[in-house]
Formats: structure tokens, C-alpha cells, sequence
């Protein structure tokens, strides 16, 4: 019994360690993923600038806007930069 007790504790610490790892890598890919999705539909916003008038700057903080509200967060900055 004494020698499962033995193996069970180091391989549960291994478990919850790795656990603890992966978390942060796993936010950061999520950062990653959305920030993309948003720097990809700002360049398209921008495309469309000769047409609507409406451009926004592409940098960290519109990205970051973009990605994590989406649609919405584009609506809001582009009114805010035509106001």
C-alpha cells in the first residue's frame, strides 16, 4: 500500500504542475488568436477607407478592441473616430 502511496503523490504534484503550465499558454494563445481576428478586420475597415471615409489606426490597443468585442467595439471606435 505504502509503495502506490509512493508513486500516486509525485504523479499527482506532475498533473496539477503541468496543469499550472499550460494555463498561461493556453491564455496566450486565445490573446494571440483574437488579436489576429481583430488586426484582420481593421485592415479590411481600412481597405474599404476610400469608399466610407472611415479608417482606424492599426495598433496594439484597436486590435486588442477588436478582437476581444468584435463587431460591436469596431462600430464604437469607428463612430468615435468620425465624431
Amino acid at each position: 500500500m505504502e509503495t502506490y502511496a509512493a508513486l500516486l503523490i509525485p504523479a499527482l504534484l506532475a498533473v496539477v504542475l503541468i496543469r499550472a503550465l499550460i494555463l498561461p499558454i493556453r491564455l496566450g494563445l486565445k490573446i494571440a488568436a483574437y488579436s489576429a481576428c481583430g488586426f484582420a478586420c481593421l485592415w479590411l475597415l481600412n481597405l474599404t477607407a476610400p469608399f466610407t471615409g472611415v479608417s482606424l489606426p492599426v495598433n496594439a490597443v484597436t486590435v486588442l478592441v477588436a478582437g476581444f468585442l468584435g463587431l460591436p467595439g469596431i462600430g464604437v471606435m469607428a463612430l468615435l473616430a468620425v465624431l
